[in-house]
């Protein structure tokens, strides 16, 4: 059901003696913005089928700031309405909301770079005071919330869909040139992703002589998104800023070189794998890595080193977090 603030998502297959849990998000797929948070929905699918009984609770703050507070009277409602044991909330916005439920464990995951920027760094801090658990996505998200987190879980992968498969098929498959080095951007087109800094240094490869195209794949389902990873040679994300990227671990899966901005958990995802390049925020810092992640020329075995930041991995440790919890509110 929904309100306009809000969006009610039920489990349909509540096992009857399951551990029971609202997850409140402001980031979750829907109608009209399929492609917003399927990190989240996928958690939620692998929690369910770990036999956690998760319904969710979408407080539509990116349509309005006000929808946090309009949405109040209906999940009081909800949490009332079924028998749940524990309470997830996703982002630091969301916590304040899920917060006013005072009978229930609260969970909260903090998710990237509203632990550190803005009016949210501060409301991070203080969320992690008030809520019985804490789930950061990286140890970067952890250094910011000012104590420790009960447990540092990276969104998971699914590795069944972000799997090799042959490149130049792939590029058949997405109409794109067998004969172009393709450099691939995946995301929204938000500032902070700075995707201008991608475009400057995909130029000046060309002006050098090599044959190079920059691929934008924006506004694309999360499934339509492993034959462009498949298709390119190299990922590039010199973002800002972020938490634990999903696209660089997803693109990991894929055997993708990867060329990225030291920002959040990237240095950790990615190790030594050859054919993936640290650089720094500058344009030319971003060209002579893509340059040299071309010059390897390859894929990578990035997929045999992630396996542990799969979906399921992930969801057993979500899963761990809300035992505990549990186990310490009986105290």
């Amino acid at each position: 059901m929904g309100r306009g603030s809000f969006l009610f998502f039920e489990d349909p297959k509540l096992p009857d003696q399951s551990l029971r849990v609202l997850v409140v998000a402001n980031l979750y797929p829907h109608e009209g913005a399929e492609n917003y948070g399927t990190f989240v929905r996928d958690e939620v699918g692998a929690l369910r089928r770990l036999g956690v009984g998760v319904d969710v609770f979408y407080v539509n703050g990116r349509a309005s700031r006000a929808n946090y507070l309009r949405a109040v009277p209906a999940y009081l409602r909800q949490v009332r309405a079924r028998p749940y044991q524990l309470l997830h909330a996703h982002h630091t916005l969301t916590g304040p909301v899920a917060r006013l439920e005072r009978r229930l464990p609260l969970v909260l995951t903090f998710h990237g770079t509203e632990v550190a920027e803005s009016y949210t760094a501060p409301l991070s801090r203080l969320m992690a005071r008030l809520v019985d658990g804490r789930i950061a996505t990286s140890r970067w998200v952890e250094s910011h919330l000012g104590r420790k987190a009960d447990a540092i879980i990276p969104p998971g992968v699914d590795y069944d869909l972000f799997r090799p498969t042959d490149p130049r098929e792939a590029r058949r498959t997405l109409g794109l040139p067998l004969d172009r080095k393709l450099v691939l951007f995946v995301g929204l087109m938000r500032p902070e992703k700075r995707v201008d800094v991608a475009r400057e240094a995909v130029r000046r490869l060309g002006e050098k002589g090599i044959p190079v195209d920059l691929v934008l794949a924006t506004d694309k389902k999360h499934e339509e998104i492993p034959p462009y990873m498949n298709a390119a040679d190299v990922l590039v994300l010199v973002s800002t800023g972020e938490g634990s990227p999903m696209v660089v671990k997803e693109a990991m899966g894929c055997n993708l070189p990867i060329v990225a901005t030291d920002v959040g958990d990237i240095r950790e995802v990615i190790g030594d794998t050859h054919g993936c390049f640290l650089c720094d925020k500058s344009v030319e810092g971003a060209t002579e890595a893509i340059e040299k992640s071309l010059r390897f020329g390859r894929r990578t075995d990035g997929r045999s080193r992630v396996m542990h930041l799969s979906l399921e991995e992930s969801a057993k440790k979500v899963r761990a977090v809300y035992e505990r919890v549990l186990e310490r509110k009986k105290k």
